[in-house]
């Protein structure tokens, strides 16, 4: 009876709870299917993809590093033509315009238009003396990109000064060119040799000295230093063509015929004193209207705009934030003493003949033999030709260096040594009559040979130096000051001797290539004989590390 009683109550119990829910156990089981199935998908997803391909990823990502560097240097050649194409450009139409006694007179009757010129040449090319006391702190604290296109904004300064031409704007920008020609120019080559280590870089990237960022194999980066230093100098060269479009387009159609400009000149080519002794100092018909001065002004304030952006959107860093801080980090003293200290080393010391040379003969070609020679028997109008021939030349023959890739790298040097001592001796025996345009087609030859001896010079010298201190990359900025302050003094130099006979500016220019040769050879025999060189000890970086003080 008792068992029967307890039955009953488990069957009343029974009774009493709620039913299950239907299907209870099919959902549960498609829950933990959902679940496995979710579970399946993140490992898939978090998983090694089947069509990922690591190696090939890291090669697409360094390839386009590559390109990068290749649209840097570009940027970098493209943004210097277009700044010095329209400084060159202005600074001439500027000159000629203010060398005319009637556009003096009635436009600027009491300024003094001659005084300001003489004093914004002396700006330009005074100024670049002191540039070695700051041209390494100011590429250190600004960064190489942001020195160049600091640079680029001052040029655009001297353009936008010329809209009010007054002594308290022209001669001030032109002070300012002067500062930062030194900087921006080492800026430059040390821009140019950073983009060919990097590229380097990039192509061995899987290398263990690359990897972890020690210092690069003995000629390692040559050949691309060679390849991106030629591309900057044909491209940079084409400046002096473009340069002569403002002369060409606006102003020659205003001048004077040369029976008028070269009517009381005597002499031409060796026999000169100065530089045109007797040039007519009325050179225009008519006065160009003012608009059209201020358009062309627009234009060239456009394209110096242009500049500006090149540098500052196209143009990467030339190096990592990291390098940056450490090169900023051995202390502003040290930075200022570097330069003077690399001239202990012999080989920026024997190089230093060719670096004068670089500034004398590029001077020399636009200014002594375009005028003492080309406007002095063809005149006036034909000077935008001399020049457009010497850019075009210059450009074309910079495409000659890429022999250095299979040739020894003092081809270059001595063969535009040797092209240019040939022409000297010329010009010294050639005295030539004025106003005779038969002598045309020999002087346009002449132009066409000067401008390979100084496409070879300038691109031997900018390659020898990368190829100097490639390994050396903390060192480049200090390398570069010194080479582009030594054109600067040449500059200076070429400036005070303007009212020398032509015959004593040939000789130095002679006798200076002379001893550049003598001293480049000295210095290759010393390092065929592995003769120590001394490098300065460049400090390590000092990093300032501050503490949290916890109370």
């Amino acid at each position: 009876m008792m068992e029967a009683a307890d039955r009953e109550e488990l069957i009343v119990d029974a009774e009493e709870l709620p039913a299950p829910p239907p299907n209870g156990g099919m959902n549960e089981l498609l829950n933990v299917g959902q679940e496995v199935n979710m579970q399946g998908q993140m490992e898939e997803f978090l998983g090694p993809q089947a069509e990922y391909n690591e190696e090939e990823e890291e090669r697409k990502y360094y390839r386009r590093k590559r390109l990068g560097v290749i649209k840097n240097v570009l940027a970098a050649s493209v943004g210097a033509m277009i700044v010095y194409s329209v400084y060159m450009g202005l600074l001439q139409m500027q000159l000629i315009l203010h060398y005319d006694m009637t556009y003096r007179e009635v436009k600027y009757s009491n300024l003094g238009l001659e005084d300001i010129d003489r004093k914004m040449l002396m700006g330009i090319n005074v100024t670049p003396i002191i540039g070695l006391l700051y041209t390494p702190v100011l590429i250190r604290f600004l960064g190489t990109k942001w020195m160049m296109f600091l640079a680029s904004g001052i040029y655009a300064l001297f353009v936008s000064t010329n809209y009010w031409e007054r002594y308290y704007t022209l001669v001030p920008s032109a002070v300012a060119i002067g500062v930062v020609i030194v900087p921006f120019w080492a800026s430059l080559g040390n821009y140019i040799t950073r983009m060919a280590q990097q590229y380097y870089e990039y192509v061995n990237y899987k290398e263990d000295h690359v990897q972890e960022q020690k210092k690069l194999p003995k000629g390692a980066c040559h050949r691309y230093i060679i390849i991106f230093q030629s591309v900057f100098n044909i491209i940079f060269s084409l400046s002096f063509v473009f340069a002569e479009f403002p002369m060409r387009i606006i102003l020659n159609g205003y001048l004077h015929d040369n029976n008028h400009t070269l009517y009381n000149v005597k002499k031409c080519g060796a026999e000169v004193s100065g530089v045109i002794p007797g040039f007519n100092t009325t050179v225009l018909v008519n006065l160009p209207r003012s608009m059209l001065l201020i358009q062309v002004e627009s234009v060239l304030m456009g394209f110096a705009f242009l500049a500006m952006i090149i540098f500052l959107a196209l143009c990467g860093a030339a190096y990592r934030p990291t390098e940056e801080i450490d090169l900023r980090s051995i202390g502003w003293g040290n930075i200022f003493q570097l330069p003077f200290k690399h001239l202990r080393d012999y080989r920026l010391r024997l190089l230093c003949p060719f670096f004068i040379y670089s500034g004398f003969e590029t001077l020399f070609a636009i200014t002594g033999f375009s005028l003492s020679y080309g406007v002095c028997v063809l005149g006036l109008t034909k000077l935008w030709l001399l020049i457009v021939v010497y850019g075009l030349s210059s450009a074309v023959f910079s495409s000659l260096s890429l022999c250095l890739l299979r040739l020894p790298r003092c081809v270059c040097l001595i063969g535009g040594a040797a092209v240019h001592a040939v022409l000297m001796v010329v010009l010294l025996a050639l005295s030539l009559p004025r106003n005779e345009p038969k002598y045309l087609v020999p002087l346009l030859v002449i132009s066409v040979l000067w401008g390979l001896g100084s496409a070879l010079n300038r691109t031997g010298v900018s390659i020898l130096l990368g190829m100097l201190y490639a390994e050396e990359k903390e060192r480049l900025d200090f390398v570069y000051t010194i080479y582009h302050w030594w054109q600067a003094i040449a500059i200076f130099i070429v400036y005070l001797w303007s009212h020398l006979p032509m015959r004593a500016k040939l000789s130095i220019l002679l006798a200076t290539l002379l001893l550049a040769c003598f001293c480049y050879w000295v210095m290759e025999r010393r390092l065929a004989r592995k003769v120590p060189f001394r490098l300065p000890r460049i400090p390590r970086p000092r990093h300032k590390v501050t503490y949290a003080q916890h109370e």
